[in-house]
């Protein structure tokens, strides 16, 4: 396969069909931020980790916070690289670990942007991660082809400015489909 077919989920979300029974991955929306002959990853961005807001984050990283930036929630990104820190989000892009994910998108794991948001001063449209999700060459193809995902491109209103539970049901109604008519048995025309 070519690099440009390779490539063609970047910027992509996956939508978990019901036929993913996978508690990790059951009714997700996936944020793909690049996937190559290498593999795919991505974000999960409805998921939240009850446990944690973006105080916790900043006390364990010794970085000062405005009190009123201390109750972000932290995203479950995935089962892959759990110790980690990513943040999606929109523009600006120019923190010092913004990887492109769209031209309205990008994923950053650095220092520099966390002391931004934690002082108010960051993208105005972000979310942070604790995580992600990783797929080996080939797998996550594999997994499309056996109707365990949907597609289709990557929405910032979804992920910023939609209600957490409402954000697989939304995806889906975006590509013109019905959730309550998704089948949990896999099947191939």
């Amino acid at each position: 396969m070519n690099e440009s077919i390779q490539t063609f989920l970047k910027g992509q979300f996956l939508i978990a069909m019901p036929v993913l029974d996978d508690p990790i991955f059951h009714q997700t929306v996936t944020c793909i931020s690049e996937h190559t002959s290498q593999g795919a990853v991505g974000v999960i961005v409805n998921r939240t980790n009850t446990d944690l807001t973006s105080k916790d984050i900043f006390d364990e990283l010794k970085i000062e916070y405005d009190s009123s930036m201390g109750s972000i929630p932290i995203h479950i990104g995935g089962p892959v690289h759990i110790d980690e820190i990513f943040v999606l989000h929109g523009p600006p892009f120019s923190w010092e670990g913004s990887f492109e994910v769209s031209p309205s998108l990008c994923l950053s794991n650095t220092r520099d942007i966390l002391e931004a948001i934690a002082m108010g001063q960051g993208p105005s449209s972000f979310i942070i991660t604790l995580g992600c999700a990783g797929w080996a060459p080939g797998q996550l193809e594999s997994e499309i082809k056996a109707n365990a995902w949907l597609t289709c491109n990557a929405f910032e209103e979804i992920i910023f400015d939609m209600p957490m539970e409402k954000r697989w049901e939304a995806a889906t109604k975006k590509m013109g489909i019905d959730p309550s008519q998704l089948s949990d048995i896999a099947g191939h025309a």
